[in-house]
């Protein structure tokens, strides 16, 4: 794969009532940050497919069934380029398992676009708090500052 080409992923919001079960990330990219069970699309698999496999293998969640959220696209002059589809999944409540990733915690709907998250993330959180559908056009600098974010969609300037 030639440097700078676009990966994709999944991710999954693992949801019970009015708290998310996040993972407060022990690896690169983004150690400590608190983020969404997901990952790299396989090869011969759908994001969607990829989003329930992710939260099996991290979170140790069996889903049947997620609700597609909206598309991250994310493009730097670096080597962090992804498109990620975002999903969502209601869950029964249980106890956070071991992930090799990073700690899983429960985190109440509004607090969580409160913590160390991703830059994009505070908008994604806002568009699924109002059920509405992303497009997101997110742009970084050299040093993975988040310099530009635009929905597709409805033509907003999100910074």
């Amino acid at each position: 794969m030639k440097p700078g080409t676009k990966r994709v992923a999944a991710f999954c919001f693992l949801k019970h009532k009015n708290q998310f079960l996040l993972l407060k990330r022990t690896k690169m990219p983004y150690f400590g940050v608190f983020a969404p069970v997901g990952g790299s699309v396989e090869p011969h698999e759908t994001p969607e497919q990829a989003a329930i496999r992710e939260a099996y293998e991290e979170a140790d969640i069996k889903v049947s069934e997620v609700s597609f959220c909206g598309i991250l696209a994310e493009t730097s002059p670096i080597d962090y380029n992804w498109i990620s589809f975002i999903y969502t999944a209601e869950i029964p409540y249980q106890v956070p398992g071991n992930c090799d990733e990073g700690q899983l915690m429960w985190i109440d709907q509004d607090i969580a676009p409160t913590l160390h998250i991703p830059p994009t993330d505070p908008a994604i959180y806002r568009y699924m708090r109002q059920g509405e559908s992303f497009v997101l056009n997110a742009i970084y600098n050299a040093d993975m500052q988040l310099i530009s974010m635009k929905n597709n969609l409805t033509g907003e300037i999100i910074i």
